[in-house]
């Protein structure tokens, strides 16, 4: 593959891995097209929650998928229905709540058409995070990632960020909940949270932001070389 060829990156792992914000970073890195999957779950999540959706609804949820306009802007905004919901989907009821909406396959299906036309919409190369992006919404993706990280590491970032954001959820709350939606995602019937076989382990636990970039754009490197 020549150099600078342009290429499609997935990058998939459990919540609270720093997936987003390794992807975020990669991309503009790269000039790439950063697509945030798990962001559009959270979407409908704070759509189902603003206008008293049962969650377990399957048909008010498919509804609800069909109806909704998600933007992403070029500096990481998020829309949703014309309103900046970028910090609105970040809180943890949200968070709880996208792992449920995201459940059933029909509301599954229309999404991963949905991240499919992004990514072929492209003109540039693609990075697209999430849960099934390797294994079902780019299968043939040129360079799969599988980040990953403790746990318990995971909480404590998640807990330093609300703080920062002036949100005080306990620690044992977020860990209890990290932890939660961990089973719920890789039990899911389709599109559950699993590596996919020709994807590079990340584990990020002792690694900084700019370091597991680093990892990352080495193995965009080394593609790009053959």
């Amino acid at each position: 593959m020549e150099e600078n060829k342009k290429i499609v990156i997935a990058i998939d792992g459990p919540g609270a891995a720093g997936k987003s914000t390794v992807a975020k970073k990669l991309a503009k890195k790269l000039n790439y097209t950063y697509i945030d999957t798990g962001a559009m779950y959270r979407c409908l999540a704070l759509y189902v929650l603003n206008n008293h959706i049962d969650a377990y609804n399957k048909d008010e949820l498919v509804k609800a998928t069909n109806k909704i306009n998600i933007f992403m802007n070029e500096n990481g905004n998020i829309y949703l229905d014309g309103n900046d919901v970028t910090s609105d989907i970040r809180t943890n009821e949200v968070s709880k709540l996208a792992s449920l909406v995201s459940c059933p396959k029909e509301v599954r299906e229309l999404f991963v058409l949905k991240q499919r036309e992004l990514a072929n919409a492209s003109k540039n190369g693609v990075v697209m995070d999430g849960r099934d992006i390797g294994t079902v919404v780019l299968p043939d993706a040129n360079l799969k990632i599988y980040q990953i990280a403790d746990a318990n590491v995971r909480a404590l970032r998640r807990y330093n960020e609300n703080v920062s954001k002036g949100i005080t959820t306990p620690y044992e709350t977020i860990l209890k909940e990290i932890q939660e939606r961990d089973y719920m995602d890789m039990n899911k019937g389709f599109g559950a949270l699993k590596k996919a076989n020709d994807s590079i382990e990340l584990d990020t636990t002792n690694l900084t932001i700019d370091e597991a970039v680093s990892k990352i754009y080495e193995k965009v490197l080394e593609i790009q070389s053959k």
